[in-house]
């Protein structure tokens, strides 16, 4: 699988007179090799991906990650680095740019050490930007990669479900978010042990639990505190960055209430959200701009006299972004194979609803891969 992904980039390379690319993001790393888990620019330590269109692919990576990149990396050739021995991760470009002519980077991925080294190398030698060929080749998804998606909305509708059952009046936010974790990373663990054994991949959950309530129900991605639920209270729970499943991400979330809405006006609210999500569900098939699907969903909230909505949603994969987005002037055509968070949402000064799932779009539609009830009596709980 990620050799033939090389192979198809070497091919678009090729089309496009490319003679070697520099990969740096830790995803697209990911993606045409295997290889994850490894200390990165956070730490100072640069991991460099070197795809030549004709030749060998080569991993330059920090020394301390060397055993790990052994036994995941698909690569021709690793290249170890130490702090501070001889001239570190820099040793091995310039033979690799050298006498190059059309050479491709990250352009808004590198990081700036690594880019200022490269313009050293290069004396003003004009670069191009392989991220449009990247995310291209990452927007249909692989039959594999669509398994691993239907897994993880699994996993949210797991942590979904936990989070729901902790909500409840004199109980803290951060319970809830002790709930949801431990459900994710049971579900995930089960998922992994029998269907991915060996991967070593972590079951964990990953991020802080995004979710907000009472006052604070207007921060968008707000994370559980101390504070304490109170009844009638709004509660907003958002997966979009711990539903990372075998790195496959996906975006899931729900507006709730804790035994009634004590501020009626929320109710309207909160059905336009549902409202505007369905309408952009209405067009999400393949052949459409995906322009038109957030149109769509724009349109609901507009005429129920609310302000211009943020996208109404974005392709997810290995990355939590990729392309296109579900925004006005992305007029990409929608494929099969494509994979979507779409979003419902409503925004006033003192009230916020969201409602949000993921799907796969099919040959003449979508399949769902979160579900949750959404429903405006189906989201007091009881």
């Amino acid at each position: 699988m990620f050799q033939q992904r090389v192979g198809t980039l070497r091919q678009r390379m090729a089309d496009q007179g490319i003679e070697v690319a520099l990969i740096t993001d830790d995803d697209a790393v990911y993606y045409f090799t295997g290889y994850y888990d490894y200390l990165h620019m956070e730490f100072g330590r640069p991991t460099i991906l070197v795809v030549h269109r004709e030749g060998e692919t080569l991993l330059i990576t920090p020394t301390v990650d060397y055993n790990s990149a052994v036994d995941q990396a698909l690569v021709d050739r690793i290249e170890p680095w130490n702090d501070g021995m001889g001239k570190e991760w820099r040793e091995h470009l310039p033979a690799v740019l050298g006498g190059r002519s059309r050479i491709a980077i990250e352009l808004h991925h590198m990081p700036p050490l690594v880019r200022e080294y490269i313009d050293e190398l290069g004396a003003g030698m004009p670069l191009d930007n392989i991220t449009p060929i990247i995310a291209e080749l990452r927007m249909i998804k692989s039959p594999e990669e669509l398994q691993l998606a239907r897994h993880a909305g699994e996993v949210a509708c797991a942590m979904m479900q936990a989070g729901r059952g902790a909500i409840a009046h004199g109980v803290p936010e951060y319970e809830v978010a002790l709930a949801t974790s431990q459900a994710g990373t049971r579900k995930a663990a089960a998922l992994l042990r029998t269907h991915y054994a060996g991967t070593g991949m972590s079951p964990n959950t990953h991020f802080l639990q995004i979710m907000a309530s009472g006052e604070q129900i207007t921060r968008t991605h707000h994370h559980a505190s101390n504070r304490v639920m109170q009844r009638g209270e709004p509660v907003f729970l958002c997966f979009c960055g711990m539903t990372n499943f075998h790195r496959f991400k996906l975006g899931f979330d729900r507006t709730f209430w804790i035994g009634e809405i004590a501020d009626p006006s929320q109710r309207a609210v909160y059905q336009v959200a549902v409202d505007s999500q369905a309408a952009a569900l209405s067009v999400l098939r393949p052949g459409v701009l995906a322009e038109d699907v957030h149109a769509a969903y724009a349109e609901v909230i507009q005429s129920a006299g609310y302000d211009y909505p943020f996208r109404c949603g974005r392709s997810t994969g290995f990355s939590f972004l990729e392309k296109p987005q579900l925004v006005t002037g992305d007029r990409t055509v929608l494929q099969p194979g494509m994979v979507f968070a779409v979003d419902g949402s409503v925004s006033t000064d003192d009230f916020r609803a969201q409602v949000g799932d993921s799907f796969i779009l099919t040959e003449d539609g979508h399949e769902a891969v979160t579900s949750h009830p959404k429903s405006v009596e189906e989201v007091i709980i009881h």
